[in-house]
């Protein structure tokens, strides 16, 4: 109905197999993965969450999907993130609005900029 009326619909999902595939079945054209996990995790964990979320991008450009990421990243967690071929957007508003309080949002979007086309 979302579509039909015109509506382009982003799913914010885990970076899981079945919820791609759902997000397909209902023919949603873009999905967010979930990078909370990762962005939450230290050491080897954070290594897993990053092969799921890089797995999830994969399959998701496979399926035709648009796929963008976000949820927890930051100045710290971002290169790695942006490394994976196939993400078309990160969401980052809160780490880019918390900084540009003390540097301007110019800066901060600049820094942010940098990280992500220098990984």
């Amino acid at each position: 109905k979302l579509a039909d009326a015109g509506i382009r619909v982003s799913l914010f999902i885990d970076a899981d197999r079945k919820q791609l595939d759902a997000a397909q079945a209902v023919g949603a054209p873009v999905v967010e993965i979930h990078t909370g996990h990762y962005a939450d995790a230290k050491g080897q964990a954070q290594f897993a969450e990053f092969a799921k979320i890089a797995d999830a991008v994969e399959y998701g450009n496979a399926l035709g999907l648009q796929v963008n990421a976000g949820h927890g990243l930051d100045y710290h967690n971002i290169r790695q993130i942006a490394s994976i071929p196939g993400i078309v957007e990160f969401n980052i508003g809160h780490a880019i609005i918390s900084r540009a309080v003390f540097t301007g949002l110019k800066e901060a979007v600049s820094k942010m900029k940098q990280l992500i086309h220098d990984r």
